[in-house]
């Protein structure tokens, strides 16, 4: 049977009534003298709730229902061996540090959550590295300088920028743009790329070619204006986020740092 059809007939065995059973007090329900736990049935309803469901004994009857269906199924899975498969056995030893890991990082932040404070300061120290103030620019990216030279001579003759671009540009990201770059602030630039942008004034184009690790380029400043911040309440989520996963890493390489750690199986980097 596939595995589609299983739970299409688990579904199903789970609509079924059961007759009234005597179990412990403990238990809520019995499979052939094995347990179906309360814990168990309570912990899926908790997380129910947790994502937004409402309690109620229609839940709880049907949870029981899934947890006899599921333990039929599992019984007879043991019956034939399959908890003795190695592939399984090593799925459930991954699954089970994962699982552990997983709550242990849960707690660690729950314990060391991002403060208000330091979000905001944050912030203000993007702020004030990213600058007060946003370029708009086209450029040219080509591999040699000379071809970069050969494109100034055209543009002093009179060429298009735009139209030299489409022509000449190795940037694909934005060639067929004219090598508009939109407005960006010059710190999320390469240095050399930056300081030039910075040089300029409205119209102008670099009177030499700019070198970068990403080739030659000939750039041309549209415009300038005051940089445009997205409000604190917009970004405090990615925010946080970024500040908790710097909490998390300085915790693991904590426990790296006075780990002793063995890797025979993994291959030197080159």
């Amino acid at each position: 049977m596939k595995i589609n059809q299983l739970l299409i007939a688990l579904a199903a065995f789970s609509t079924l009534s059961f007759a009234p059973a005597l179990y412990a007090a403990d238990s809520a329900a019995t499979v052939n003298g094995k347990v179906i736990k309360q814990s168990w049935v309570d912990y899926i309803m908790k997380d129910a709730q947790a994502h937004g469901q409402k309690p109620s004994d229609d839940m709880k009857n049907a949870i029981v229902k899934n947890l006899v269906a599921t333990e039929l199924v599992y019984q007879e899975a043991q019956k034939q061996g399959f908890d003795k498969n190695p592939d399984f056995q090593t799925s459930q030893e991954l699954t089970n540090r994962k699982m552990l890991s997983d709550i242990y990082l849960q707690d660690f932040m729950k314990k060391n959550p991002v403060s208000e404070a330091d979000s905001k300061a944050e912030y203000e120290q993007y702020k004030k590295e990213t600058g007060d103030k946003e370029y708009s620019a086209r450029h040219i990216l080509v591999k040699t300088e000379a071809e970069a030279n050969d494109i100034l001579a055209q543009l002093k003759k009179g060429s298009d920028f735009a139209k030299l671009a489409k022509e000449k540009s190795i940037d694909t990201t934005n060639k067929d743009k004219g090598g508009d770059l939109g407005w960006f602030s010059p710190t999320i630039m390469v240095k050399p790329f930056g300081d030039a942008v910075t040089s300029l004034k409205k119209g102008e184009v670099t009177s030499a070619p700019v070198q970068t690790q990403f080739g030659w380029h000939v750039i041309k400043l549209i415009d300038t204006r005051a940089t445009q911040f997205a409000t604190y309440d917009k970004v405090k989520p990615d925010i946080e986020n970024k500040l908790q996963q710097i909490k998390l890493q300085k915790m693991l390489l904590g426990l790296k740092e006075k780990a002793k750690i063995d890797m025979p199986g993994v291959t030197p980097a080159k």
